[in-house]
Protein backbone atom coordinates (compact mmCIF):
# COMPACT_ATOMS: atom_id res chain seq x y z
CA UNK A 1 0.00 0.00 0.00
CA UNK A 2 1.10 3.54 -0.61
CA UNK A 3 3.13 5.12 2.11
CA UNK A 4 1.32 7.91 3.91
CA UNK A 5 3.24 11.12 4.50
CA UNK A 6 4.83 10.54 7.88
CA UNK A 7 6.34 13.84 8.82
CA UNK A 8 9.94 13.78 9.96
CA UNK A 9 10.89 16.39 12.50
CA UNK A 10 14.38 16.44 13.92
CA UNK A 11 15.09 17.90 17.35
CA UNK A 12 18.01 20.06 17.88
CA UNK A 13 20.97 16.30 20.16
CA UNK A 14 26.18 9.18 21.16
CA UNK A 15 27.54 5.85 20.51
CA UNK A 16 28.60 4.32 17.09
CA UNK A 17 27.02 4.90 13.71
CA UNK A 18 24.43 2.47 12.46
CA UNK A 19 25.58 1.02 9.16
CA UNK A 20 23.64 -2.18 9.15
CA UNK A 21 21.64 -1.74 5.96
CA UNK A 22 22.68 -2.84 2.56
CA UNK A 23 25.18 -0.10 1.75
CA UNK A 24 24.67 1.81 -1.42
CA UNK A 25 27.72 2.51 -3.51
CA UNK A 26 29.29 5.82 -2.50
CA UNK A 27 29.04 8.49 -5.12
CA UNK A 28 32.19 9.17 -7.09
CA UNK A 29 34.19 12.01 -5.67
CA UNK A 30 33.17 11.27 -2.10
CA UNK A 31 34.92 8.08 -1.02
CA UNK A 32 34.39 8.73 2.68
CA UNK A 33 36.05 6.46 5.17
CA UNK A 34 33.30 3.90 5.85
CA UNK A 35 31.97 4.01 9.42
CA UNK A 36 32.82 1.09 11.61
CA UNK A 37 30.26 -1.64 11.09
CA UNK A 38 30.24 -2.51 14.79
CA UNK A 39 28.00 -0.04 16.54
CA UNK A 40 29.06 1.27 19.90
CA UNK A 41 26.45 2.54 22.31
CA UNK A 42 28.11 5.95 22.32
CA UNK A 43 27.35 6.56 18.63
CA UNK A 44 24.60 8.17 16.61
CA UNK A 45 21.06 7.00 16.18
CA UNK A 46 18.24 8.09 13.93
CA UNK A 47 15.39 10.58 14.59
CA UNK A 48 12.76 12.69 12.88
CA UNK A 49 13.01 16.02 14.55
CA UNK A 50 13.06 19.71 13.79
CA UNK A 51 16.46 21.32 13.32
CA UNK A 52 15.18 24.72 14.45
CA UNK A 53 17.05 24.46 17.77
CA UNK A 54 20.35 23.57 16.16
CA UNK A 55 23.10 26.02 15.36
CA UNK A 56 22.84 27.13 11.73
CA UNK A 57 24.66 25.05 9.16
CA UNK A 58 27.76 26.55 7.67
CA UNK A 59 26.25 27.06 4.28
CA UNK A 60 25.98 30.04 2.03
CA UNK A 61 22.32 29.18 1.44
CA UNK A 62 21.56 31.50 -1.41
CA UNK A 63 24.79 31.88 -3.23
CA UNK A 64 26.15 35.38 -3.18
CA UNK A 65 26.36 37.10 -6.53
CA UNK A 66 29.99 37.61 -7.49
CA UNK A 67 31.05 41.25 -7.62
CA UNK A 68 30.79 43.05 -10.90
CA UNK A 69 34.54 43.10 -11.41
CA UNK A 70 34.63 39.30 -10.93
CA UNK A 71 32.19 38.59 -13.75
CA UNK A 72 33.13 38.03 -17.36
CA UNK A 73 32.05 41.11 -19.33
CA UNK A 74 30.76 40.63 -22.82
CA UNK A 75 33.32 41.06 -25.53
CA UNK A 76 32.67 43.29 -28.46
CA UNK A 77 33.66 42.33 -31.96
CA UNK A 78 37.37 42.57 -32.50
CA UNK A 79 38.15 43.02 -28.81
CA UNK A 80 41.04 41.14 -27.26
CA UNK A 81 40.17 38.24 -24.94
CA UNK A 82 39.57 39.39 -21.40
CA UNK A 83 42.06 38.85 -18.62
CA UNK A 84 41.43 35.86 -16.38
CA UNK A 85 39.02 36.53 -13.51
CA UNK A 86 40.53 37.28 -10.11
CA UNK A 87 39.87 34.97 -7.19
CA UNK A 88 36.45 35.25 -5.52
CA UNK A 89 36.46 34.80 -1.72
CA UNK A 90 33.29 32.70 -1.45
CA UNK A 91 32.73 32.89 2.31
CA UNK A 92 34.70 36.02 3.09
CA UNK A 93 37.16 34.21 5.38
CA UNK A 94 39.88 33.46 2.83
CA UNK A 95 39.48 29.69 3.26
CA UNK A 96 37.42 29.01 0.13
CA UNK A 97 38.17 30.74 -3.17
CA UNK A 98 36.86 30.34 -6.72
CA UNK A 99 38.27 31.49 -10.04
CA UNK A 100 36.59 31.16 -13.44
CA UNK A 101 38.75 29.53 -16.11
CA UNK A 102 36.13 29.14 -18.85
CA UNK A 103 32.91 31.23 -18.66
CA UNK A 104 29.52 29.54 -18.86
CA UNK A 105 26.16 30.32 -20.40
CA UNK A 106 25.21 33.21 -18.13
CA UNK A 107 23.95 33.79 -14.59
CA UNK A 108 20.47 32.53 -15.46
CA UNK A 109 21.92 29.03 -15.99
CA UNK A 110 23.20 28.74 -12.42
CA UNK A 111 21.71 25.78 -10.51
CA UNK A 112 19.38 26.13 -7.56
CA UNK A 113 19.48 24.29 -4.25
CA UNK A 114 17.60 21.02 -4.51
CA UNK A 115 18.45 20.47 -8.17
CA UNK A 116 20.44 17.50 -9.40
CA UNK A 117 23.76 18.63 -10.88
CA UNK A 118 26.43 16.79 -12.84
CA UNK A 119 30.02 18.02 -12.78
CA UNK A 120 33.42 16.99 -14.05
CA UNK A 121 35.78 16.94 -11.07
CA UNK A 122 39.54 16.80 -10.64
CA UNK A 123 41.00 17.13 -7.12
CA UNK A 124 44.69 17.78 -6.47
CA UNK A 125 46.79 18.07 -3.31
CA UNK A 126 49.23 20.94 -2.77
CA UNK A 127 52.12 18.73 -3.92
CA UNK A 128 50.35 18.12 -7.24
CA UNK A 129 49.12 14.59 -6.47
CA UNK A 130 45.78 13.84 -8.14
CA UNK A 131 43.49 12.25 -5.57
CA UNK A 132 40.18 12.33 -7.45
CA UNK A 133 39.03 12.35 -11.05
CA UNK A 134 35.41 11.93 -12.04
CA UNK A 135 34.04 12.79 -15.47
CA UNK A 136 30.40 12.76 -14.31
CA UNK A 137 29.81 13.24 -10.59
CA UNK A 138 26.06 13.71 -9.88
CA UNK A 139 24.60 14.96 -6.59
CA UNK A 140 21.77 17.03 -5.10
CA UNK A 141 22.89 20.62 -4.64
CA UNK A 142 22.58 21.91 -1.08
CA UNK A 143 22.11 18.50 0.58
CA UNK A 144 25.80 18.26 1.63
CA UNK A 145 26.11 15.02 -0.34
CA UNK A 146 29.67 15.94 -1.35
CA UNK A 147 32.54 17.99 0.05
CA UNK A 148 31.37 21.32 1.42
CA UNK A 149 33.80 23.13 -0.87
CA UNK A 150 32.13 21.58 -3.89
CA UNK A 151 28.58 21.99 -2.59
CA UNK A 152 29.08 25.68 -1.85
CA UNK A 153 30.97 26.66 -5.01
CA UNK A 154 28.86 24.79 -7.58
CA UNK A 155 25.99 27.09 -6.60
CA UNK A 156 28.04 29.93 -8.10
CA UNK A 157 28.87 28.18 -11.37
CA UNK A 158 27.07 28.64 -14.69
CA UNK A 159 26.29 25.64 -16.87
CA UNK A 160 29.33 25.10 -19.09
CA UNK A 161 31.64 27.03 -16.77
CA UNK A 162 34.97 25.61 -15.68
CA UNK A 163 36.38 26.96 -12.43
CA UNK A 164 39.29 26.42 -10.10
CA UNK A 165 38.50 26.11 -6.38
CA UNK A 166 41.09 26.49 -3.63
CA UNK A 167 39.76 25.03 -0.38
CA UNK A 168 41.09 24.76 3.14
CA UNK A 169 40.88 21.34 4.78
CA UNK A 170 37.93 22.60 6.83
CA UNK A 171 35.67 22.35 3.76
CA UNK A 172 37.18 19.09 2.49
CA UNK A 173 38.29 16.16 4.66
CA UNK A 174 39.23 18.12 7.77
CA UNK A 175 41.53 16.88 10.51
CA UNK A 176 40.78 13.23 9.69
CA UNK A 177 41.78 13.21 6.05
CA UNK A 178 40.92 10.26 3.86
CA UNK A 179 43.06 7.18 4.09
CA UNK A 180 45.26 6.38 2.31
CA UNK A 181 45.63 9.23 -0.20
CA UNK A 182 44.53 12.45 1.59
CA UNK A 183 46.46 13.31 4.79
CA UNK A 184 44.86 15.12 7.73
CA UNK A 185 44.40 18.89 7.40
CA UNK A 186 45.12 18.79 3.67
CA UNK A 187 44.00 21.68 1.47
CA UNK A 188 42.67 20.72 -1.99
CA UNK A 189 42.56 22.37 -5.38
CA UNK A 190 39.44 21.37 -7.32
CA UNK A 191 38.96 21.85 -11.03
CA UNK A 192 35.22 21.71 -11.68
CA UNK A 193 33.11 21.98 -14.82
CA UNK A 194 29.33 22.22 -14.43
CA UNK A 195 27.90 19.93 -17.12
CA UNK A 196 24.19 19.90 -16.29
CA UNK A 197 21.56 21.10 -13.82
CA UNK A 198 18.08 19.58 -13.68
CA UNK A 199 15.19 19.30 -11.24
CA UNK A 200 15.43 16.57 -8.61
CA UNK A 201 13.20 13.49 -8.56
CA UNK A 202 9.57 13.70 -7.43
CA UNK A 203 9.56 11.82 -4.13
CA UNK A 204 5.89 10.89 -4.55
CA UNK A 205 6.71 8.91 -7.70
CA UNK A 206 9.69 6.98 -6.36
CA UNK A 207 9.32 3.24 -5.97
CA UNK A 208 9.98 1.64 -2.60
CA UNK A 209 13.40 0.43 -3.73
CA UNK A 210 14.33 3.90 -5.02
CA UNK A 211 13.24 5.52 -1.75
CA UNK A 212 15.27 3.04 0.29
CA UNK A 213 18.34 3.67 -1.89
CA UNK A 214 18.03 7.46 -1.69
CA UNK A 215 17.45 7.46 2.08
CA UNK A 216 20.40 5.13 2.62
CA UNK A 217 22.71 7.41 0.63
CA UNK A 218 21.70 10.38 2.79
CA UNK A 219 22.13 8.28 5.95
CA UNK A 220 25.59 7.12 4.88
CA UNK A 221 26.59 10.72 4.26
CA UNK A 222 25.43 11.51 7.78
CA UNK A 223 27.64 8.67 9.03
CA UNK A 224 30.58 10.24 7.18
CA UNK A 225 30.01 13.60 8.88
CA UNK A 226 29.63 11.89 12.27
CA UNK A 227 33.00 10.21 11.81
CA UNK A 228 34.41 13.64 10.95
CA UNK A 229 32.91 14.97 14.24
CA UNK A 230 30.76 17.41 12.26
CA UNK A 231 27.55 16.67 14.13
CA UNK A 232 25.51 19.55 12.73
CA UNK A 233 25.99 18.35 9.16
CA UNK A 234 25.39 14.77 10.31
CA UNK A 235 22.02 15.81 11.74
CA UNK A 236 21.23 17.63 8.49
CA UNK A 237 21.86 14.46 6.45
CA UNK A 238 19.82 12.24 8.79
CA UNK A 239 16.97 14.73 8.70
CA UNK A 240 16.95 14.72 4.88
CA UNK A 241 16.91 10.91 4.90
CA UNK A 242 13.93 10.92 7.26
CA UNK A 243 12.06 13.39 5.08
CA UNK A 244 12.59 11.10 2.10
CA UNK A 245 11.21 8.14 4.06
CA UNK A 246 8.29 10.11 5.48
CA UNK A 247 7.23 11.75 2.21
CA UNK A 248 3.85 10.79 0.80
CA UNK A 249 3.78 8.40 -2.13
CA UNK A 250 1.54 7.70 -5.09
CA UNK A 251 3.18 4.31 -5.56
CA UNK A 252 2.19 1.12 -3.76
CA UNK A 253 4.96 -0.51 -1.73
CA UNK A 254 5.31 -4.22 -1.02
CA UNK A 255 5.45 -5.42 2.62
CA UNK A 256 9.19 -6.06 2.20
CA UNK A 257 9.73 -2.49 0.97
CA UNK A 258 7.71 -1.11 3.88
CA UNK A 259 9.87 -3.14 6.27
CA UNK A 260 13.06 -1.86 4.62
CA UNK A 261 11.89 1.74 4.90
CA UNK A 262 11.09 1.25 8.59
CA UNK A 263 14.52 -0.29 9.17
CA UNK A 264 16.27 2.70 7.56
CA UNK A 265 14.05 5.09 9.52
CA UNK A 266 14.99 3.49 12.85
CA UNK A 267 18.69 3.62 11.98
CA UNK A 268 18.43 7.28 11.03
CA UNK A 269 16.58 8.11 14.24
CA UNK A 270 19.15 6.26 16.36
CA UNK A 271 22.06 8.02 14.65
CA UNK A 272 20.28 11.34 14.92
CA UNK A 273 19.87 10.89 18.69
CA UNK A 274 23.58 10.11 19.01
CA UNK A 275 24.47 13.31 17.10
CA UNK A 276 22.11 15.35 19.25
CA UNK A 277 23.71 13.92 22.39
CA UNK A 278 27.11 15.06 21.11
CA UNK A 279 25.71 18.60 20.84
CA UNK A 280 24.03 18.40 24.30
CA UNK A 281 20.59 18.79 22.72
CA UNK A 282 18.98 16.54 25.31
CA UNK A 283 15.31 17.26 24.66
CA UNK A 284 15.74 16.62 20.93
CA UNK A 285 17.70 13.42 21.60
CA UNK A 286 15.00 12.23 24.00
CA UNK A 287 12.36 12.82 21.33
CA UNK A 288 14.44 10.86 18.82
CA UNK A 289 14.79 7.92 21.21
CA UNK A 290 11.07 7.92 21.94
CA UNK A 291 10.30 7.82 18.20
CA UNK A 292 12.48 4.72 17.87
CA UNK A 293 10.82 3.07 20.87
CA UNK A 294 7.38 3.73 19.38
CA UNK A 295 8.34 1.40 16.51
CA UNK A 296 10.64 -0.94 18.43
CA UNK A 297 10.07 -0.91 22.23
CA UNK A 298 12.96 -3.32 22.70
CA UNK A 299 15.54 -1.35 20.72
CA UNK A 300 18.62 -1.56 22.95
CA UNK A 301 20.40 1.45 21.48
CA UNK A 302 17.36 3.68 21.92
CA UNK A 303 16.88 2.47 25.51
CA UNK A 304 20.54 3.06 26.28
CA UNK A 305 20.57 6.56 24.82
CA UNK A 306 17.31 7.49 26.51
CA UNK A 307 18.81 6.42 29.82
CA UNK A 308 21.90 8.53 29.10
CA UNK A 309 19.78 11.57 28.22
CA UNK A 310 17.78 11.29 31.45
CA UNK A 311 21.00 10.84 33.41
CA UNK A 312 22.47 13.97 31.84
CA UNK A 313 19.36 15.83 32.98
CA UNK A 314 19.82 14.52 36.53
CA UNK A 315 16.77 12.23 36.32
CA UNK A 316 18.55 9.21 37.81
CA UNK A 317 15.38 7.63 39.21
CA UNK A 318 13.85 7.49 35.70
CA UNK A 319 17.10 6.55 33.95
CA UNK A 320 17.99 3.51 36.07
CA UNK A 321 14.93 1.34 35.21
CA UNK A 322 15.41 2.12 31.50
CA UNK A 323 19.03 0.98 31.60
CA UNK A 324 17.98 -2.10 33.57
CA UNK A 325 15.52 -2.93 30.79
CA UNK A 326 18.30 -2.58 28.20
CA UNK A 327 20.61 -4.77 30.28
CA UNK A 328 17.91 -7.41 30.61
CA UNK A 329 17.74 -7.59 26.81
CA UNK A 330 21.53 -7.89 26.51
CA UNK A 331 23.00 -9.03 29.87
CA UNK A 332 26.55 -9.37 28.53
CA UNK A 333 26.83 -5.75 27.36
CA UNK A 334 29.68 -4.18 29.33
CA UNK A 335 28.85 -0.64 28.23
CA UNK A 336 25.36 -0.82 29.74
CA UNK A 337 26.77 -2.46 32.88
CA UNK A 338 29.26 0.37 33.37
CA UNK A 339 26.70 3.12 32.74
CA UNK A 340 24.16 1.52 35.09
CA UNK A 341 26.72 1.13 37.90
CA UNK A 342 27.73 4.76 37.50
CA UNK A 343 24.10 5.91 37.66
CA UNK A 344 23.29 3.82 40.75
CA UNK A 345 26.21 5.44 42.58
CA UNK A 346 25.19 8.93 41.44
CA UNK A 347 21.61 8.28 42.54
CA UNK A 348 22.78 7.17 46.00
CA UNK A 349 24.93 10.29 46.32
CA UNK A 350 22.00 12.42 45.20
CA UNK A 351 19.74 10.89 47.88
CA UNK A 352 22.37 11.54 50.56
CA UNK A 353 22.59 15.19 49.57
CA UNK A 354 18.79 15.53 49.54
CA UNK A 355 18.48 13.92 52.97
CA UNK A 356 21.04 16.30 54.43
CA UNK A 357 19.29 19.26 52.84
CA UNK A 358 15.91 18.28 54.29
CA UNK A 359 17.49 17.79 57.72
CA UNK A 360 18.90 21.30 57.63
CA UNK A 361 15.57 22.72 56.49
CA UNK A 362 13.87 21.09 59.50
CA UNK A 363 16.41 22.63 61.87
CA UNK A 364 18.27 19.43 62.68
CA UNK A 365 21.70 19.68 61.06
CA UNK A 366 23.00 16.64 62.90
CA UNK A 367 23.83 13.78 60.55
CA UNK A 368 23.91 11.24 63.32
CA UNK A 369 20.25 10.31 63.22
CA UNK A 370 19.00 9.32 66.69
CA UNK A 371 20.25 11.47 69.60
CA UNK A 372 23.06 9.95 71.63
CA UNK A 373 22.42 9.58 75.39
CA UNK A 374 24.95 11.07 77.75
CA UNK A 375 26.69 8.27 79.64
CA UNK A 376 27.48 10.53 82.62
CA UNK A 377 23.83 11.13 83.47
CA UNK A 378 22.25 8.96 86.10
CA UNK A 379 18.88 7.42 85.33
CA UNK A 380 17.21 9.44 88.10
CA UNK A 381 18.82 12.78 87.29
CA UNK A 382 16.34 15.59 86.47
CA UNK A 383 17.21 18.25 83.91
CA UNK A 384 17.87 21.69 85.42
CA UNK A 385 15.21 23.28 83.19
CA UNK A 386 12.56 21.12 84.77
CA UNK A 387 13.77 22.02 88.28
CA UNK A 388 13.72 25.71 87.47
CA UNK A 389 10.17 25.45 86.10
CA UNK A 390 8.89 23.53 89.11
CA UNK A 391 10.46 26.03 91.52
CA UNK A 392 8.87 28.97 89.68
CA UNK A 393 5.44 27.32 89.85
CA UNK A 394 5.81 26.63 93.57
CA UNK A 395 6.83 30.21 94.34
CA UNK A 396 3.92 31.50 92.27
CA UNK A 397 1.51 29.33 94.28
CA UNK A 398 2.87 30.62 97.62
CA UNK A 399 2.58 34.24 96.45
CA UNK A 400 -1.00 33.65 95.33
CA UNK A 401 -1.90 32.11 98.72
CA UNK A 402 -0.47 35.12 100.56
CA UNK A 403 -2.50 37.55 98.43
CA UNK A 404 -5.71 35.64 98.99
CA UNK A 405 -5.11 35.45 102.78
CA UNK A 406 -4.45 39.19 102.93
CA UNK A 407 -7.73 40.00 101.22
CA UNK A 408 -9.68 37.78 103.61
Amino acid sequence: MASSGEEASAGSPAPVVDTGTAPSCPEPGLSPTPPDSTEDFEVLEEDEDDLSELPPLEDVGRAREPPEDARCPEQGPGEAPEAPQEWLDVLGNGLLKKKTLVPGRGAESRPRKGQEVTVRLRAVLEDGSVVEEDPGLAFTLGDCDVLQALDLCVQLLEVGETALILSDAKYCYGSHGRSPDIPPNAALTLEVELLEARDGPDLELLSGKEKVGLANRKRERGNFYYQQADYVLAINSYDIALKVIGSSSKVDFSPDEEAELLDVKVKCLNNLAASQLKLDHYEAALKSCNLVLEHQPGNIKALFRKGKVLAQQGEYREAIPILKAALKLEPSNKTIHAELSKLVKKHADQKTVETEMYRKMLGNPSAGGAPVKCKDKLPWSIPWKWLFGATAIALGGVALSVVIAARN
